[in-house]
């Protein structure tokens, strides 16, 4: 049976899910949702997403949403080593640890960047909040020097193997650091990490892949 995932190719959250299908090597499809008719508004779009957000999969009519859900239910579907077994309760709990990290300090700020830098020019929503994006380069460059100190003890947020908290990463990242081109090489243990997950196969494939 192949996969049917719902949702915008160019969707970060979207992105997210369709990186961990690249690691599945199992077959998909991507059903694109038409947001500018408002598709993910109507009535039978909401059976399946009550929020009307994006992305959904649905695996043989078992369907689940929320992209960092669909990424767990897929690793764990398919066995992946990006999650710790749950017997194992101090990797698991390194694990949920990582991301945690990720989903509160990380992702508020590269999402508010992603949309200030690059969301308004493609809308037409007027320039840059400069206050705004100065604010969120701050933060986020606090972050990373966080996480220096954690990748310069180990090769990884939650451990010294790739997990799903590192994967999450990318899609928001990528689009950062077009903008800002140093923004993950001031740290060389972020800078090191940061190299590791963009030369990932299952990354690279999915950047190439049309969709």
């Amino acid at each position: 049976m192949v996969l049917k995932l719902y949702g915008v190719a160019q969707s970060t959250c979207t992105q997210r899910v369709l990186l961990t299908l690249a690691e599945t090597k199992a077959e998909w499809e991507l059903v694109s949702v038409d947001f500018a008719n408002r598709e993910h508004k109507s009535e039978t779009y909401l059976e399946k997403q009550p929020v009307g957000k994006v992305p959904v999969l649905d695996d043989n009519g078992f369907l689940v949403y929320e992209s960092r859900a669909i990424a767990r239910y897929l690793a764990r579907k398919f066995e992946l080593e990006l999650m710790p077994p749950v017997t194992d309760l101090k990797g698991y709990a390194l694990f949920e640890q990582a991301c945690s990290i990720e989903q509160s300090y990380y992702d508020p700020n590269v999402s508010i960047l992603v949309y200030e830098i690059i969301i308004k020019a493609r809308r037409g929503l007027g320039p840059p909040d400069d206050g705004q994006v100065a604010s969120r380069l701050s933060q986020l460059e606090d972050t990373l020097s966080k996480y220096d100190v954690i990748l310069g003890k180990q090769a990884f947020l939650a451990g010294d193997s790739p997990t799903l908290a590192d994967l999450f990463h990318l899609p928001f990242g990528v689009q950062v650091e077009q903008a800002h081109p140093d923004i993950f090489t001031k740290h060389p243990s972020v800078k090191r990490w940061w190299k590791a997950l963009k030369a990932r196969k299952s990354w690279t494939e999915l950047v190439e892949r049309p969709v």
